[in-house]
């Protein structure tokens, strides 16, 4: 079985996450970290599971808009200049009835803000017809740009792992 984790990242601390997620996938199945402007546009049926994930803005998924506020405040260049996880997921296929799925999102550790782009990947997964397979998942950064809040790399980790587990073994 095989896992894919497509991210969107502005700043670098979604990136991190989805490939300490990944880290912990790949502890049970094949993983494979993915940019969301190089994400495919169908999944196959070599995917058991589909892992989505990227950083909350104005209490959702980014927004061209938020994306370019984003570009405006960045030190450097964004990770994912482009199209965003809302652009990709509103045109994605899936072949497989038994595809799972899980999302996650970054976002400030304080102030705690209401919305989530986790739990707004989550429903338009559910609408492509993919099941869950867990809750959708935060991760915290300490501020807009991060870094992020200390354990949250080894907390993606382990959530990667929890997830690999919900899978069963294929048989050798």
């Amino acid at each position: 079985m095989d896992a894919l984790v497509i991210y969107e990242s502005m700043y670098g601390n979604t990136k991190k996450i989805a490939e300490a997620v990944a880290e912990g996938l790949a502890t049970r199945m094949r993983a494979e970290v993915v940019e969301v402007g190089s994400a495919p546009p169908q999944i196959g049926k070599e995917i058991a599971l589909l892992v989505v994930g990227g950083p909350t803005h104005a209490f959702s998924m980014s927004r061209a808009s938020t994306r370019q506020s984003a570009a405006q405040q960045a030190a450097g260049p964004l990770i994912s200049p482009g199209r965003g996880v809302r652009e990709w997921l509103a045109t994605l296929g899936t072949s497989s009835a038994g595809l799972g799925s899980a999302a996650f999102d970054t976002r400030a550790a304080k102030p705690r803000l209401p919305g989530s782009a986790a739990r707004a990947v989550a429903r338009r997964l559910r609408r492509l017809g993919v099941r869950s397979v867990a809750p959708a998942e935060s991760f915290y950064v300490t501020d807009t740009q991060g870094p992020l809040v200390e354990g949250e790399l080894e907390r993606a980790r382990q959530w990667g792992e929890s997830l690999a587990a919900s899978f069963p073994v294929p048989a050798s």
